[in-house]
């Protein structure tokens, strides 16, 4: 075929020419196969052959041309520099060998780290949702971009936008916890890091090819299914909906400018998310102005025919989908193939709705830059992988997430006068047991089931290889060795997910010989079957699985002290343990420096400072549970407790211990009325009470006591991260905008209603002091805009 360039350069081809007028004339050259070609993917495997790119299968795959690629660093066997020449190749063969030289763009999974076989394996989702720290979320969103930019990647498929509120839900280790003010702030500063530099909405310059698309998931009330299974229905009233759930995509959306957002899998009140086009456009793009892409969670489209039997067929599932707003068809194309062209020909859908996403795929390319600079530098692409200032990074993050729930006596940081210290656990010699579920290790070990059962109608090419290695990712037992020598000894116990009891006398005996216990117990986090945490892996128990309660139950027996390190997706662990043992560590699933920072912290090199980013159920009976409930919520009236059980969490929302102590001194709310469209002053002193250096968490709640609509106990409106060394006193004001205090009323508008609003800020949301009362009365602006946060000056 003829290249464009070589037939002359058409004004699609123009980078002077603004990106509107490129579209419309790009858009206008194509044929009906080539527009749907736009909104269809490919598996990069399926354009492969032992591992090289295969021209024949190209060919019958790329013929028309590509939306996009799936995964070429993520389902593949390929180091960066193997993943960016195959990018090359595929990019070339589009460039070259179809008629208009559209390139695609390449997508990858970036939850916890670029999901590559080089890449760096940051902590996951949840455990950097503990740090309460936006900006180390955006940091670690700038290494995700330059190592995907690195190997030809453009779009991301994160952040996780997904409020949960149930431990049970396999998937909340990839969500940023249950608080829509704390998911949001985390959620706008990984997109606004993982796009910095790209062109946002509205924006006519061709990109420098630096650029990535971040994409929001999963929109919307995903996390908040039926019993806490994977796909099941979610059952949420209208004002919650937008008061909780819509709110974090929403200030990803109008604050952080994301360019991307994929669909649930669940339906809502009857009309699955991927059908709904009450959500994916007429709030998504009607009321919020959106100008991205939509894309479908994979294989979604299909499901609507034949999992939530919504459509008759791929045909009609197609047309529905396509009508409600869902852009591009991912992982690769099967209902926006043949199905669509039938459903065009049968008139249940019409071209314009064609037209319209092919617009918004091509402008989306030319924003990125794909038609200037489709090609990366395969040589420069090692380098971008994992290096040395990425490392640190990820051991910064895996330091600040570790939360230390509990520390009876001061059992922690171990003291030096423990002679012996015995290691214990499932998981404190498995490094694979620290990564998350969209991890490339977790993700090759599902690509590999796959192959066994044809799980999501998945086929691996017979000549495709794949191997799931950690590397040389060091062990918590490994990094405690290193610290403490011959004093630590070892044994397994059990298996992480198995009835297998036969090495527990031998871990009790050794117990019973120890100064000490660290009991690394937990999850195997993935998507196969013998993983107890993420995707599909949902739980009816929180306590540890297997029989790792029973190794537990023998360890404590022996009366020596015991610390209980979990590396787990979730809360878990039964009343019991957290009863029975003296110190319990959360660690989350801290990713590749996890075993080091676990190991720095048990022995004090560390401080702890990570806060709950969900509240911690006493038992599985409680959930959900959260903080901010309404007042008729939160304990069964008029008792207060169940028969069985307390009603309150085993650790509130924002709770985590330090090895100082952090206090809150004073605060005072500079202005005692605030305009609905004006900004308060909350002024608050902290001070660091104990021996030594450390960092806290302070948060600011608020309270609407007599609203036009129900509103709950209190709510998290600011936070900010202080550091402080033993004695010092750190001043925090807290700008508090009078539009941040608002709720969707009556007719589920939001408002901002003039009246009393009740403050106080604390080191947790059950540690709070009252700040004072502001008076809100109408400003000069009749409907405030609603804003998603005010500011923090650390003083």
């Amino acid at each position: 075929m003829t290249s464009t360039h070589e037939a002359g350069l058409p004004p699609y081809a123009d980078a002077s020419t603004p990106v509107a007028q490129r579209v419309d004339d790009l858009l206008a050259r194509m044929t009906r196969e080539e527009k749907l070609a736009q909104l269809g993917s490919a598996w990069a495997f399926e354009l492969l052959r032992e591992g090289e790119f295969a021209p024949d299968r190209a060919g019958e795959l790329l013929g028309h041309g590509l939306g996009q690629v799936t995964r070429i660093s993520g389902a593949t066997n390929a180091g960066a520099r193997e993943a960016a020449g195959l990018a090359n190749r595929i990019q070339r063969h589009l460039v070259e060998e179809t008629r208009l030289g559209i390139p695609a763009i390449v997508h990858e999974e970036n939850c916890s780290g670029l999901m590559a076989r080089e890449s760096t394996m940051f902590p996951q989702a949840i455990g950097v949702a503990s740090t309460w720290d936006p900006g180390l979320n955006e940091r670690i969103a700038g290494v995700i971009r330059e190592q995907m930019r690195a190997v030809g990647a453009h779009q991301g498929l994160s952040p996780v936008l997904d409020v949960c509120r149930d431990a049970r839900w396999g998937r909340l280790e990839e969500t940023y916890g249950e608080d829509p003010h704390l998911v949001a702030r985390m959620g706008v500063a990984f997109v606004r890091g993982l796009q910095e530099g790209s062109p946002g909405a509205g924006d006519q310059r061709a990109h420098t090819g630096e650029g990535v698309v971040a994409t929001g998931k999963h929109f919307v009330g995903y996390g908040a299914s039926e019993g806490g299974m994977n796909w099941a229905p979610a059952h949420i009233p209208a004002r919650e909906l937008r008061e909780i759930h819509l709110h974090p995509f929403e200030a990803a959306v109008r604050e952080g400018g994301l360019r991307s957002i994929m669909n649930a899998y669940h339906e809502l009140d009857g009309i699955p998310c991927g059908a709904s086009r009450e959500l994916l456009t007429d709030v998504l793009r009607g009321q919020w102005g959106f100008d991205g892409t939509v894309v479908a969670d994979y294989f979604s489209v299909d499901q609507l025919a034949h999992y939530h039997r919504l459509a008759a067929d791929k045909s009609e599932a197609a047309a529905m989908a396509l009508r409600a707003g869902i852009d591009v068809e991912l992982p690769s194309t099967d209902c926006y193939a043949t199905p669509l062209a039938e459903a065009l020909d049968r008139h249940r859908v019409d071209a314009a709705h064609v037209d319209a996403a092919v617009a918004r795929v091509l402008r989306q390319k030319f924003e990125l830059g794909l038609f200037e600079r489709p090609y990366v530098d395969v040589d420069a692409a090692p380098t971008a992988m994992n290096a040395a200032p990425h490392q640190s990074l990820a051991l910064e993050t895996a330091r600040r997430s570790l939360v230390l729930l509990k520390n009876d006596g001061d059992l922690l940081p171990l003291p030096d006068t423990h002679r012996t210290v015995a290691v214990i656990g499932p998981n404190a010699d498995a490094a694979r047991h620290l990564l998350g579920d969209y991890t490339y290790p977790a993700h090759i070990e599902t690509l590999l089931e796959t192959r066994e059962d044809g799980a999501f109608g998945v086929t691996l090419p017979d000549d495709h290889q794949v191997e799931a290695s950690v590397g040389d990712v060091p062990t918590v037992l490994d990094e405690l060795r290193a610290r403490l020598g011959e004093r630590v000894r070892h044994a397994r116990g059990c298996d992480v997910n198995t009835s297998d009891t036969s090495g527990i006398a031998e871990a009790a005996a050794l117990a019973a010989q120890s100064d000490v216990v660290v009991l690394v117990v937990g999850d195997k986090s993935g998507l196969t079957d013998g993983c107890t945490s993420g995707e599909a892996r949902d739980r009816a128990s929180l306590d540890l699985p297997g029989a790792q309660e029973a190794l537990a139950r023998e360890v404590v027996a022996t009366g020596t002290p015991v610390v209980v390190v979990l590396v787990a997706g979730r809360p878990c662990g039964s009343p019991w343990l957290h009863e029975q043992c003296a110190a319990v560590l959360m660690a989350w699933l801290p990713g590749q420096a996890g075993g080091r920072a676990i190991a720095e912290t048990l022995t004090g090199a560390v401080n702890p400072s990570g806060k709950l980013p969900v509240s911690y159920p006493e038992t599985v009976g409680q959930v959900p549970v959260f903080y901010n409930h309404k007042v008729s919520g939160g304990r069964s009236h008029w008792k207060g407790d169940y028969v069985d059980a307390p009603s309150r969490p085993r650790y509130p929302f924002g709770h985590g211990l330090t090895y100082t102590s952090f206090v809150v001194e004073a605060t005072r709310i500079a202005e005692a009325t605030l305009p609905t469209d004006g900004t308060a002053t909350i002024e608050v002193t902290v001070a660091n009470r104990g021996a030594l250096a450390g960092e806290d968490v302070v948060q600011l709640y608020v309270r609407d006591p007599a609203a036009s609509v129900t509103r709950p106990v209190r709510e998290l409106k600011a936070f900010a991260r202080v550091e402080a060394a033993p004695g010092e006193t750190r001043r925090i004001a807290f700008g508090l905008p009078g539009a941040l205090l608002g709720f969707h009323g009556e007719d589920l508008g939001y408002v901002v209603e003039p009246g009393e609003v009740e403050v106080s800020v604390g080191l947790s949301s059950a540690d709070r002091v009252p700040a004072g009362t502001l008076t809100l009365v109408a400003g000069e602006e009749a409907e405030p805009a609603k804003v998603f946060a005010g500011t923090v000056t650390l003083d």
